[in-house]
Formats: structure tokens, C-alpha cells, sequence
């Protein structure tokens, strides 16, 4: 009969296993307090000041949309088309300038880049307080956009080399909640700088250009030495961060998936991806609301019946309500570490807005105003739901500095035609029914949703291939080839 061992003896290889564990556990909990010291450390010297530009640079680009009630019309002769022509003039230069902007960041110190771009937009939002005429306008928003253009992708990029895939979403959404505020703090300052009005010989509207571009004047010093730049040049971080840092994005994205090195192949590579394509579609889908939203929301509300400083009053709810919304899904999803279904929440949930407001029938015997009211609630909400998120799923499958860096703004370049689209579909001269407005929007945002399935499916297929070694073959390409193929290493693994 075989003897078992007794509770004695058995008990020095339990404590043993125990105190063995405790060592494991309390090396473990020493490695997360360093992780959160720096993460609390980069968000202090990358979000802060990056979220302060932000919101001058969104108050810059949408306060067109805020005057628009204002008195322009009539001090500047001009038509609803005129307006329509000068919104979306802006989108131009905004569109071609991403690419080279980004690849301008990568070579120089986004510190640098970042705040000449916001001392220059800056300039352009003050000289619209000057203009005599349409054509005046129309040329200082060509120019806001040439200097606007890089500054979202760049953030992106400049962000997704701090923070691992399942971190980022919540940071850049609440980059992103920045543009939320200027829209609400934009038509409160709006509603106060209209006070102005006469003050200097200046219409109040006028006011509005001058001090909003100051501001963004102002901010562009500090900015030069408040924003990091990038990991291995931060200041900021000593050489264990520094390590500690590196380690931490080699353990998210896994051994490779670099790309360091931009010849030949790496564009080939880049310009071939299927993701970024589509990737592009679906932010192509949801600008059109979003610069919907953005542009519009005083004109929409005004079009309910309210005044026009009464429109600036009730535009703030809008955007809070949006903001508090946008930063609650970013910790969800960064916490359940998925993007798609989130998506899709905010998709249907704008396009019930947009089902309302186009069967919302005449102002005097249609629905009630406090329904279409509610309505902007929910094509606003819905729309920055998915927006920021629509960013950072693309980043999250994005890998190598030059692949993320010319993806992220081919995606947000490509994405803000849905501004010009915007501009042309929300004509003042259509209100206050909006009816092609918000028909090309809801189908837009389902359109956004198509495509969202559509990237949702073929990652989930690329991820099977590479599990079952369909890609393994690509480990043979020689070294300085397999270091620079970016997401193509097969080791990488994509991000629902």
C-alpha cells in the first residue's frame, strides 16, 4: 500500500509555493505603480497641452458656423451659397495638407510643427474679423485650412506612440471631448463676445474672429514647450521610463511589426493596405455628420423656431450631453478592448436623430420643437460616439511609424470630404426643413456602418490566416525586409 505524505510533510512546499507567489504578486504590483506613474506622466505633458490647442483650434474652424446667425449674411451681402462656398473652401487645403503634415512631424519635433500650425490658423481666424467682402472670407478660410490640416492626424500618430492600443481610446476621445467643448463654450463665448458689438466701429460678429484667433495666438508659445515630443526625444522621461516605455508598446504590438524605413516598398505596402481604404470610408461616413453638427447645430436649432442668440444658448446642452457620452463609451471600450460594436451603438443611435428631424413635418403643426430638440441630442451624440473611436480603431491596426503616420492621414484627410459634402447639403437657403441635409446625413451614417462591418470582417479573417500560418511565410524575407513590413508581420495580431 503506498503511504501518502502527511499534512507536515507537505506543508513546508505549500509555504514554499506561497511565499514564491507573494514575491511574484508584489514584483507584479511594483510593475503596474511604474506603468501608472508614467502614463500619469505622459498624459500631463502630451494630453494637457495638446487638449488646450485642441479646443482653440476647434473653436477657430467651427465659429463660422456660430456668426452665421450673427449678422454676417447682411453686413457681407452674402447668400446662403456664399456661405456654403466658404465652409467648405476650408476643406480643400485641409484635405491635401494631412499627408505632407504628418510626414513633416515624423522629420521635425511635433512640438515645433504643432505650435506654428496653431499660431498661423490663429492669425488666418483674426484676419476674418478684417474682411471687407465674401472673397475676403473665403480666402482666410482657404488658408485656416492649410494650416488646420495636420493637426488632428498628427495627433493621432503623435499619440499612438505613447499609449498602447487598449490605453489610447479613452486619451483620444478626451482629446476629442475638446472639440465638444468648443462647440458649447463656443456658442457661450459667442452669446458674450456678440456684447462687443459696436465697440471699436466693429460689428459683434466681428468680435468673435478676433478674440477666438487670439487665443490660439497666445497658446501657440507655451505650446512649443508644454508638448512632448516623441518618446525617445521626451525630455520629460529618464532612461528606466524610457525602457519601461518601449517595453510596454513591444509587449502590445508584439516582436516586428516595424516600419522605420520609408522607400520604395514600405509606399507600395502602405498604398496597397485594403484597411486604410476603408478605414477611410467610414470616416468618410461620419464627418458628414460630424461637421454637420459641428458647423450647423446654431442654424439647425434656429430652424426650430429659436433666435439667433437663443440658438447659441441652447447649442451648449447639445455638446455637453455629447461630451459626457463620448468620454463614458472610451473608458467602456478601452475596458472590454473592442471598437466595432460601439460603432454601431452610435450609428443607429444618430440615425434615429436624423429619422425624427426628417419626419419632424412643418415648424407650426408638425412635432412638437422639444422632440426635434431631443433630436439634436441624438444625431450629436450618436455622431461623437463614433467618430473619435472610428480613429483609434484604424491607429489600433495601424503598426510601424510610418505606416501609422501616413494611414492615420490618408484616413482624416479622406474623411473630411464629408465636410465639403456638409457644407454643400446644409444650405442655409433650405431652412428651416433641412431635408437633403438630413437625408444625406442618415444615409451617410448607415453608410458608416456598411463599411464599419465590412473592417470588422476582414480583420477577424486576416487575424484566422495568421493564426493558422497562412502569413508565416513572410518570416523568411530577409531581416532589413521583414523589419520594415509594419501590420504585415505576421506576428502582428488586429483589434476588433
Amino acid at each position: 500500500m503506498e503511504i501518502l505524505p502527511s499534512s507536515m510533510e507537505k506543508q513546508p512546499e505549500q509555504a514554499f509555493s506561497k511565499v514564491e507567489l507573494d514575491s511574484e504578486n508584489k514584483q507584479h504590483h511594483v510593475d503596474e505603480k511604474k506603468e501608472r506613474a508614467l502614463l500619469w506622466k505622459i498624459d500631463l505633458h502630451l494630453m494637457v497641452p495638446l487638449w488646450v490647442v485642441f479646443v482653440f483650434g476647434f473653436l477657430d474652424r467651427i465659429n463660422l458656423g456660430n456668426v452665421s446667425v450673427l449678422g454676417i449674411l447682411q453686413e457681407l451681402k452674402m447668400s446662403g451659397t456664399d456661405m456654403a462656398i466658404a465652409m467648405q473652401l476650408f476643406f480643400v487645403p485641409y484635405i491635401i495638407s494631412d499627408i505632407p503634415s504628418n510626414i513633416i512631424l515624423k522629420r521635425f519635433a511635433p512640438s515645433t510643427w504643432i505650435s506654428v500650425l496653431c499660431f498661423f490658423w490663429g492669425i488666418t481666424c483674426m484676419c476674418q474679423g478684417l474682411v471687407k467682402n465674401t472673397s475676403g472670407l473665403i480666402a482666410c478660410r482657404f488658408f485656416m485650412g492649410l494650416c488646420e490640416g495636420g493637426f488632428v492626424p498628427g495627433c493621432a500618430y503623435l499619440m499612438s506612440m505613447y499609449y498602447r492600443r487598449h490605453d489610447f481610446q479613452k486619451r483620444f476621445s478626451l482629446l476629442w471631448v475638446a472639440g465638444l467643448v468648443a462647440g458649447a463654450f463656443g456658442g457661450l463665448l459667442a452669446y458674450a463676445l456678440y456684447h462687443m458689438h459696436g465697440l471699436g466701429g466693429y460689428s459683434g460678429w466681428r468680435w468673435i474672429f478676433i478674440i477666438e484667433g487670439l487665443l490660439s495666438i497666445v497658446s501657440a508659445l507655451p505650446a512649443k514647450y508644454l508638448i512632448a515630443d516623441w518618446p525617445e526625444q521626451a525630455k520629460f522621461l529618464n532612461s528606466e521610463e524610457k525602457a519601461l516605455l518601449k517595453e510596454r508598446n513591444s509587449r502590445d504590438a508584439g516582436d516586428g511589426a516595424r516600419m522605420d524605413r520609408l522607400d520604395g516598398a514600405a509606399w507600395k505596402r502602405i498604398m496597397s493596405d485594403w484597411k486604410i481604404y476603408v478605414g477611410s470610408l467610414i470616416y468618410l461616413g461620419i464627418t458628414v455628420s460630424g461637421y454637420a453638427t459641428a458647423l450647423f447645430i446654431p442654424s439647425i436649432v434656429n430652424s426650430l423656431g429659436y433666435t439667433g442668440i437663443q440658438s447659441q444658448v441652447h447649442s451648449i446642452p447639445v455638446w455637453v450631453v455629447a461630451a459626457v457620452v463620448t468620454l463614458v463609451v472610451s473608458f467602456v471600450t478601452d475596458r472590454v478592448r473592442h471598437r466595432y460594436g460601439f460603432i454601431m451603438f452610435g450609428v443607429v443611435f444618430s440615425s434615429i436623430g436624423y429619422i425624427i428631424l426628417l419626419c419632424q413635418g412643418p415648424l407650426n403643426g408638425g412635432l412638437n420643437v422639444h422632440v426635434r430638440y431631443m433630436a439634436v441630442f441624438f444625431v450629436t451624440t450618436g455622431c461623437y460616439i463614433v467618430q473619435p473611436v472610428a480613429i483609434v480603431w484604424m491607429a489600433n491596426n495601424l503598426s510601424g511609424h510610418y505606416k501609422r503616420a501616413i494611414g492615420l492621414a490618408i484616413q482624416v484627410g479622406f474623411g473630411n470630404i464629408g465636410g465639403i459634402i456638409a457644407s454643400n447639403i446644409f444650405n442655409r437657403d433650405a431652412a428651416p426643413m433641412y431635408t437633403v441635409g438630413y437625408g444625406v446625413s442618415l444615409a451617410m451614417m448607415v453608410f458608416c456602418g456598411i463599411m464599419s462591418t465590412v473592417f470588422a470582417a476582414g480583420l477577424m479573417i486576416e487575424n484566422k490566416k495568421r493564426d493558422q500560418g497562412k502569413r508565416d511565410d513572410r518570416l523568411q524575407l530577409p531581416e532589413d525586409v521583414l523589419n520594415n513590413l509594419g501590420d504585415d508581420d505576421p506576428r502582428f495580431r488586429f483589434s476588433l
